[in-house]
């Protein structure tokens, strides 16, 4: 009978397996393991991206076996045929294993070795081995920290280990910094893995195709011709069930500090001298270096926070974020962020950046925008004349759109602004994969490129400390400031306002 591991099937993912490998999941009990992980582990698997040798080893505090472990995770893999032939999903499952323990007990760890030379006999791994740390950043220095003492971090002859860790890397620049230092105590910078979804996403991907393979768009992309950019990354949802992470966190660090400067790194790159992970990311670096550091008096002009009531989406009542669970009753954490940025390089001298962020507003939408500047000499005045945009759209659906004027039909002169639109959908139909999918198999290959960096995660926190610092130092504004369905505060509309423009929108 065929199975996941062995039917032949053209994959638009990927032209070759990963090597055998052990992917040890910590965490694996949770939202993320569950949510994300297992289906994009599985998606590999069917597309043949995985080795046909593969052992994934959930590892977590929960007491559990392994048939308990399959069975729960089963219940997370998608229920449909894929089009394999045979029963991929228990071919999938056959593969899983668990293993309980204690992040911060060297027994577990002592024990986990044991295993792992178990596993890689019976599938015949070479030793290679991923580790994918999806639990809370607190334990995260415990874990590589017994990973070391255990003899589990090194490499050996003609093998590899990684280590994958999310988001938050810190929750300023000093933590960062410490973290930075933990994790390479133990490990080699290319054994890292610092994974923000968002650039596994395939407009992210794509912009860096868009721009440098296509000479019709990068000649117009600087100063000269670009009048300013806007990033914008919201959401309906609320706080959810993580308000003792985000109570913590804010619009600012959970957002801003990590996507959102991502994004802006890729709109603002130089062309790096070859597609490369070191390469690519030596250019990103310079971008975060470029933007002009906030000031304690340039913050409270150039960044705006809020943070919503109560209000309606989608014509459903929603409550405030103080009244959400596990939120404090005066909670000063913001929920929405909007900056300017300056970009003090030859590419981008005055052309200015503008973030923003924010839950519960009315749609969902993560786009960049880039707005060119008006033609020189406007032959035709007076005819409602608008900027030309072009608009990266990155979800909820992914696509590139630009905007330009056109004469109406009739006797008239009549300007009318028209689109052209490129979907990923129409376009490749439904063979995109997830972000998770992209970037576990990018790590599997040892690719760097699309994760970050010990130094570029310190520079985007040494842009966002000042902006921290100012905000304990003062009292928020009068919070709530923004109705959950609205498009955030309008102290948010002063902020271009103040420089003759608006956001786009929402």
């Amino acid at each position: 009978m065929p199975t996941v591991r062995d039917t032949p099937r053209e994959s638009p993912y990927c032209e070759v397996p990963t090597q055998p490998c052990a992917i040890v999941m910590f965490g694996a009990s949770g939202d993320l393991a569950k949510r994300k992980l297992l289906p994009s582990l599985y998606d590999l698997a069917v597309h043949k991206c995985l080795a046909p040798r593969f052992r994934l080893l959930g590892f977590a505090r929960t007491a559990m076996n392994d048939d308990a472990f399959r069975e729960s995770s089963g219940e997370f893999l998608p229920k449909s045929d894929t089009g394999g032939g045979g029963d991929e999903r228990g071919e999938f499952l056959k593969q899983l294993r668990y293993f309980q323990g204690k992040y911060d007990d060297p027994a577990a760890y002592q024990a986990l070795a044991k295993r792992l030379e178990e596993l890689d006999a019976e599938g015949e791994l070479g030793g290679n081995r991923l580790f994918y740390l999806a639990t809370p950043p607190e334990v995260y220095p415990s874990i590589i920290e017994q990973l070391g003492k255990a003899g589990l971090a090194k490499e050996k002859k003609g093998s590899f280990v990684r280590v994958i860790i999310e988001k938050p890397f810190g929750h300023n620049l000093e933590s960062a910094r410490e973290l930075n230092q933990k994790l390479l105590n133990v490990l080699d910078e290319s054994q890292v893995y610092r994974i923000d979804h968002y650039l596994g996403k395939e407009t992210v991907q794509n912009l860096l195709v868009f721009r440098f393979s296509n000479g019709i768009f990068e000649p117009l992309w600087n100063r000269n011709y670009v009048d300013h950019v806007q990033i914008t990354a919201v959401e309906t949802l609320g706080v959810e069930r993580r308000a003792a992470f985000y109570e913590k966190a804010g619009a600012l660090r959970d957002m801003i500090q990590s996507h959102v400067l991502q994004l802006t790194s890729l709109v603002a790159v130089e062309p790096p001298s070859t597609f490369e992970a070191n390469a690519v990311r030596n250019e990103k670096i310079k971008v975060l270096q470029s933007i002009r550091p906030f000031t304690p008096e340039t913050v409270w002009n150039s960044v705006v926070r809020g943070q919503y009531g109560s209000g309606k989406i989608n014509g459903q009542v929603v409550p405030g974020y103080r009244s959400e669970p596990g939120v404090a009753k005066d909670s000063a954490t913001e929920t929405y962020a909007a900056l300017k940025l300056q970009v003090d390089n030859w590419r981008w001298s005055s052309v200015p950046f503008y973030l923003r962020t924010g839950k519960r507003i009315g749609r969902p939408l993560t786009e960049i925008a880039i707005q060119f500047r008006q033609a020189p000499h406007l032959v035709f005045r007076g005819k409602n004349l608008q900027g030309n945009w072009l608009v990266l759209n990155i979800q909820p659906g992914e696509g590139i759109s630009l905007s330009f004027g056109a004469k109406a039909p009739g006797t008239q002169m009549n300007i009318r602004p028209v689109t052209m639109d490129f979907e990923y959908r129409e376009a490749f139909g439904e063979g995109q994969r997830d972000a998770y999918a992209t970037l576990i198999n990018d790590c599997l290959r040892g690719d760097p490129t699309l994760f970050d960096r010990a130094d570029s995660v310190e520079a985007a926190w040494s842009l966002v400390d000042p902006i921290l610092t100012a905000w304990q130092g003062a009292s928020p504004p009068p919070f709530p400031n923004y109705s959950a369905g609205s498009s955030g505060p309008t102290a948010a509309e002063d902020l271009l306002a103040t420089d003759g423009r608006k956001w786009r929108p929402l």
